[in-house]
């Protein structure tokens, strides 16, 4: 049995997702090698992202300010909304530097067991509500069974508000490289159904 702090710490690390308990004791020794130095500045950089991290209030992305960067560029096009489940989904598609809209972030998509109300869907039925300028709502979530159930409930949700809104979802098929006679029946199912000219 290790001392209290020690336990603690490792207890707090084992809590981050795919860190066990092995994991979190190897980070715990690590820090302990390390010295002081590299522990402040761990315990500096937690203080600095707790201070001055916020959530924006109109897509629900963590920035240093609300609203964030995104939604108040008037260079975006604010006419389109992208729906991601979390916020490293912003960043792949902003590395590749095509879309130019802006998004809401449902922080999860909706699970069996998960209520509702720990998503951000109110937040962005709202926010279609009330933007009468929407032109397009793109559901970008994970094609697995969450993210297609997500994608079915918040389809129904948005016709409701707004039948003439035009929702669209990201095309599947294929990767680049990959061989047909190991695709999976939904991957090659999507790919005929999305292919292009």
């Amino acid at each position: 049995m290790y001392s209290k702090p020690i336990q603690e710490l490792i207890n707090a690390f084992a809590k981050l997702p795919s860190v066990g308990e092995r994991t979190a004791e190897r980070y715990v020794f690590h820090l302990l090698r390390s010295g002081k130095k590299d522990v402040a500045e761990l315990t500096l950089a937690l203080k600095d992202l707790i201070d001055n991290i916020k959530s924006c209030e109109t897509c629900w992305n963590f920035s240093d300010s609300n609203p964030c960067p995104i939604c108040i560029d008037n260079k975006r096009d604010h006419t389109t909304i992208c729906v991601v489940a979390n916020f490293p989904d912003i960043e792949a598609i902003e590395k590749i530097g095509f879309y130019s809209g802006v998004y809401h972030v449902l922080r999860g998509t909706i699970k069996a067991d998960d209520e509702l109300d720990n998503l951000k869907i109110k937040e962005l039925l709202k926010r279609i509500k009330l933007d009468k300028n929407l032109q397009e709502i793109i559901l970008a979530l994970n094609p697995n069974l969450e993210g297609e159930t997500t994608m079915m409930y918040l389809q129904r949700e948005i016709k409701k508000i707004n039948p003439n809104l035009n929702i669209t979802r990201l095309a599947r098929g294929l990767p680049m490289g990959s061989d047909l006679q190991y695709a999976d029946e939904i991957t090659l199912e999507s790919a005929l159904k999305n292919r292009t000219k």
